[in-house]
């Protein structure tokens, strides 16, 4: 039986980031079903197995498609990519909205979502990305700097958590974690969204 706790869990605002993100993920095949063209960074066309890129002022500016800026989030590109991240969620997603409230939470979620978007597109050129882990080295990054600033266990995450999550990010410039089914990481994505985090924590204190 399924406890009433657990059971609202998936009306909150972190079961409905897991529910969109394992929707579209089956949706696009993981990323290989044609409609994965309707939430990449840049928009896209699929004509005669060939990917046509719309630049990023056609893309904003000249189809206003804003909605890109954020959806890349949801789409992941293996099962181990989407549960990894789906567990962050899970973890992380209730202990932020407890103590810091809705508001600032999905202000975390949405700034840092576009920032490592952003930052990932600019870097990596014209191809397809996605996934929440920028969002969740936001998160992550977060806890760490209020629990700095606040020199208290707030959250209730072991120390070994964000030791974890600076080996992450560096196994991941290093290329290791391709090896493991999470295919090509996005690393920029993964550092603009720790930093915005940390950022967003000394701003909102």
């Amino acid at each position: 039986m399924i406890s009433p706790q657990k059971s609202n869990f998936w009306f909150s605002i972190s079961g409905i980031l897991i529910s969109i993100s394992v929707i579209l993920t089956l949706i696009t095949f993981f990323g290989k079903n044609p409609l994965v063209q309707y939430f990449s960074f840049y928009k896209v066309d699929f004509k005669n197995n060939f990917i046509n890129f719309y630049s990023f002022q056609d893309t904003f500016f000249s189809f206003y498609e804003f909605w890109r800026l954020i959806s890349p989030i949801f789409i992941h590109f293996s099962i181990t990519h989407l549960i990894f991240n789906c567990l962050w969620i899970y973890i992380l997603g209730p202990r932020i909205i407890n103590q810091n409230g809705i508001k600032n939470f999905l202000l975390l979620i949405f700034s840092s979502a576009i920032l490592s978007n952003a930052s990932e597109a600019y870097v990596s050129g014209l191809i397809i990305f996605g996934g929440l882990s920028g969002v969740i080295f936001a998160m992550l990054g977060y806890c760490y700097a209020m629990e700095f600033i606040k020199n208290t266990s707030r959250y209730l995450l072991p120390p070994a958590i964000y030791i974890f999550m600076i080996g992450w990010l560096l196994i991941g410039y290093l290329g290791i974690l391709e090896s493991f089914g999470f295919g090509k990481i996005a690393n920029t994505a993964h550092l603009i969204g720790l930093i915005s985090g940390i950022l967003f924590a000394f701003v909102n204190d």
